[in-house]
């Protein structure tokens, strides 16, 4: 219900949002981008091979090319299936075909307070690095910008947990190996992560070509699929990883002000779909 409650004054925020210039992280902003994943979804933009309206995203953070590309690429019959991180915690997402066909387990450090149970969603609270599910358990494994966080500093939004406070740049490869581990053989484990000019900004990372190139040995693919987003003044563009080489982000935790692009948040994204 308070979700819900929050959701409808963003909503009547939406009209002011659009007027003052669509600024992001201002009342009316989620309103804007969950409209726009949703007719992104609905219109299958983001598979293989289409191209992005001009304009797409405009100020919106990078789940505007997340959640279409990953919903392209799941599996018609996703199976047992794991989102680790939590990143399709929301009713609007778990009700959508393929995610809602799924045996879902949500994995994260610590319990929300958005939950959804009752639709047999299992949740798991556990450390990514060493989780408790047995080898080959998932048929698909999620992970919507989560690794950049692993081993950091995950007290700022995910967990109380003082021991949590890490500064361990490189815990993102004992996830990816077991990632590697619990997922079946011939299994999909779709990953992206803020891409660019490699930077540590203490709760998480800008990943470098260096990085994805260590994800790619840990998970040691049989087949892979990687592609290169980026973000402009007048949206977000398909575009090579070298585009990207200077690439920065936005943090709304810790920059006091927006950049003349109006990033909301990272200007650069690999997505990765890996096959076991």
């Amino acid at each position: 219900m308070l979700f819900e409650m929050m959701e409808t004054i963003d909503a009547l925020c939406y009209p002011a949002y659009v007027a003052r210039g669509r600024r992001p992280w201002f009342p009316g902003y989620y309103t804007a981008k969950r409209r726009q994943i949703e007719n992104a979804l609905d219109a299958g933009l983001l598979r293989p091979g289409t191209d992005l309206p001009r304009g797409y995203g405009f100020r919106i953070d990078e789940r505007i090319i997340e959640y279409p590309w990953v919903y392209s690429r799941l599996p018609r019959k996703p199976g047992v299936m794991l989102d680790a991180g939590s990143t399709l915690n929301y009713k609007w997402l778990i009700d959508r075909a393929p995610v809602r066909d799924a045996n879902l387990c949500i994995c994260t450090l610590a319990p929300e307070k958005r939950c959804y149970w009752r639709r047999g969603i299992s949740y798991v609270f556990d450390d990514l690095r060493s989780p408790i599910f047995r080898s080959s358990t998932f048929d698909c494994i999620v992970s919507i910008s989560t690794i950049e966080h692993i081993g950091l500093d995950n007290t700022l939004l995910y967990t109380a947990d003082q021991g949590k406070k890490e500064h361990d740049d490189s815990g993102f490869r004992a996830a990816v190996r077991e990632f590697r581990r619990i997922i079946r053989p011939g299994g999909v484990c779709l990953i992206t992560v803020p891409y660019g000019k490699a930077c540590k900004r203490g709760w998480f990372q800008v990943f470098d070509s260096h990085m994805v190139r260590a994800v790619l040995e840990d998970f040691q693919p049989t087949t892979e699929e990687l592609e290169y987003f980026g973000y402009f003044p007048d949206g977000w563009r398909r575009v090579e990883a070298a585009e990207l080489a200077n690439a920065t982000c936005f943090d709304r935790f810790q920059d006091k002000t927006l950049g003349p692009d109006f990033a909301a948040a990272a200007r650069g994204l690999a997505c990765m779909r890996l096959t076991a």
